[in-house]
């Protein structure tokens, strides 16, 4: 017989870090920077399983060895997935929902959609976030989770992307103090109704969702904010958003 309360996946928070930031680099060696040091301890957990994803750069090797180096001298449990030429994991699902913290790398956010989309990574991975598993990314690891944003997955012209995981009903825009392009195409999309109410983040800086809802915007460096972007009569209002600095 159970005691006490019932208890499901519906009641637990689900944790989203959408960030235009991640390791620290020193030496030319990276190391986990503040920001995912932030997500894991989202995790509550001591020593947290931390997947990484590389998808959006091809799986490249070299990325893949610089997260390992990355999770040196810091208490997680590292592990990543490739897709590339074949999965090196033979249960996908069951990997992934073993995680407490899943990472995805930043490159091609169209070409990572339509990978995961062939594997079924987009509804495992909605089953991770519903469980509570903390998902996290960089670049294309943001807006990946979001409606859509900007994107130079096609070219150095950015480009629309609208066809996004859409965990969170927002537009998404990344680096948006490191590219002229992308701030006024993201107010152009968001003005015209091609993607809705939107966030963004500078370089350094992170989107904290507790479900499908702001949270928190945290950065790793000085002067970095994240902004909130809406449509009115007269075009679109951007709002910098109070930022909390992580030491």
């Amino acid at each position: 017989m159970t005691t006490g309360p019932m208890y499901n996946d519906a009641m637990k928070e689900k944790h989203i870090l959408a960030t235009s930031g991640g390791y620290t680099w020193g030496y030319e060696t990276p190391t986990l920077g503040p920001i995912i040091k932030y997500g894991l301890k989202l995790t509550a957990k001591d020593n947290p399983k931390l997947c990484y994803i590389g998808t959006a750069v091809g799986d490249a090797s070299a990325q893949i060895a610089a997260f390992y180096t990355a999770c040196i001298g810091h208490s997680v449990q590292p592990s990543h997935l490739e897709l590339f030429a074949l999965p090196n994991v033979a249960n996908i699902e069951s990997f992934l929902l073993s995680q407490d913290m899943i990472w995805v790398a930043g490159g091609s956010v169209a070409n990572l959609l339509a990978v995961w989309k062939v594997h079924g990574l987009d509804t495992i991975l909605r089953r991770a976030w519903e469980q509570g598993i903390v998902l996290a990314g960089q670049s294309a690891g943001s807006i990946c989770w979001h409606v859509g944003g900007t994107t130079d997955s096609f070219g150095e012209n950015l480009q629309p992307i609208t066809n996004a995981l859409g965990f969170l009903p927002y537009g998404n825009g990344v680096h948006y103090d490191a590219h002229p392009q992308r701030r006024p195409l993201l107010q152009k999309l968001v003005a015209k109704g091609a993607l809705p109410e939107s966030y963004a983040t500078d370089d350094g800086t992170a989107l904290h969702y507790i479900n499908d809802a702001l949270h928190k915007v945290v950065a790793d460096t000085p002067e970095k904010f994240g902004y909130h972007i809406i449509k009115t009569e007269n075009g679109v209002e951007e709002t910098k958003l109070e930022t909390e600095l992580l030491s």
